[in-house]
């Protein structure tokens, strides 16, 4: 499997099967108000608007799998647990859990007074209903094979939870931050057609207030959140499909943040103007680029050919070329700095001269002279 993965964000294990990936690095601008109250410090009110090259298809948050639903999703909807800025697993709608029977076993002791939007108290049925969703043959979301490994789940009361795996599963715990959905708006409706596709009820810190497709999407702060009332008032994922339009955005302060491509973070946004106006963040992320072999062909069946393509791609040239630096090569899905990568697999390097003898042992050989 080759992997081109710039320093950015995904997962996936890979066995025996000849990786070639460079990491990603996200880049992104954010715009810097100017403070004139004489007072340091946050206050109250304000909208951010973000900008997205594409727009939203569901706001069922176990249906959503393309990144406008799931940046949406992940401010309406809360899951047991998420990731801190250290990237440590922290609660959320989980205050605490307990880990049993050598890891087999989680006990969730879910947060008390938290309420859906609608007024609702939030309550281990809700976990219980997205479980089985999760769950359900016919239920189109990409994300039940973590959850088909549980033997049972179990309600202990309004806010304990036990869940009881076949086997040890390392994901388990973190596969608990996917958003916990509303059971008593849902009970009844089929998720594949369902109106709460366009109009969500969540925890959440952000409430829907509206969709104009391919337009933009605008929620309101929840004023009730559990964890304290969101300092910026309004959330405007404004749609900008066209790259250009986007940039144009930015240098006349028509947005606040968006993601910036290589060029643009190397090349384009170091002059006064965004200087002034913007903060400049790169982050590692967790997705790359890759090349896959379809193992049912028969060429790609032959581990030599697997080798060879992967001696014959020179990744550094790639890194250098498109993504300008920002960029690094790894050896599986992980990022480096992950307890998860592994350190023993070393890249191949690029090596034409192995690639072609690795081909001509296969039978892959230039018999006519003819370059092919």
């Amino acid at each position: 499997m080759n992997r081109l993965l710039p320093d950015f964000d995904k997962k996936m294990f890979i066995k025996n099967k000849i990786p070639l990936m460079i990491l990603a690095v996200s880049y992104f601008l954010l715009f810097e108000p100017q403070n004139s109250s004489s007072e340091p410090g946050p206050e109250y009110g304000d909208a951010i608007v973000v900008a997205s090259s594409g727009d939203a298809r569901t706001f069922v948050p176990i249906l959503a799998s393309d990144s406008a639903s799931s940046d949406i999703c992940g401010l309406i909807f809360n899951g047991l647990v998420k990731y801190d800025k250290n990237i440590n697993l922290v609660g959320d709608l989980a205050e605490s859990w307990d880990i049993e029977d050598e890891g087999k076993t989680i006990i969730f002791h879910l947060r008390k007074g938290v309420r859906w939007h609608d007024g609702r108290p939030f309550t281990s049925r809700d976990v219980e209903y997205t479980y089985k969703k999760l769950i359900d043959p016919n239920v189109r979301t990409p994300y039940s094979g973590e959850y088909e490994r549980v033997k049972d789940f179990v309600i202990i009361d309004d806010h304990t939870i036990k869940i009881i795996y076949k086997e040890p599963f390392a994901p388990a715990l973190s596969s608990w931050g996917i958003p916990v959905m509303p059971e008593h708006i849902l009970r009844n409706e089929d998720l594949n057609k369902t109106k709460f596709s366009r109009s969500p009820i969540g925890t959440g810190p952000y409430k829907f207030k509206s969709w104009k497709a391919g337009q933009k999407i605008e929620l309101v702060s929840n004023h009730d959140y559990f964890e304290g009332r969101p300092y910026i008032d309004r959330y405007i994922y404004k749609i900008i499909p066209d790259e250009a339009t986007t940039f144009l955005e930015l240098q006349t302060q028509g947005v606040d943040m968006s993601l910036l491509t290589p060029l643009q973070f190397t090349r384009q946004t170091d002059n006064k103007v965004f200087k002034r106006h913007y903060n400049k963040f790169k982050y590692q992320s967790f997705g790359f680029t890759y090349m896959g072999y379809n193992l049912s062909d028969p060429r790609f069946q032959d581990v030599r050919i697997r080798r060879a393509i992967n001696y014959a791609v020179n990744k550094e040239e790639i890194i250098d070329a498109i993504f300008f630096g920002l960029a690094r090569i790894t050896t599986g899905p992980f990022i480096p700095d992950s307890w998860a990568y592994n350190e023993a697999v070393i890249p191949a390097p690029y090596d034409p001269v192995e690639a072609k003898r690795l081909l001509n042992e296969a039978g892959w050989i230039d018999a006519d002279g003819d370059g092919w």
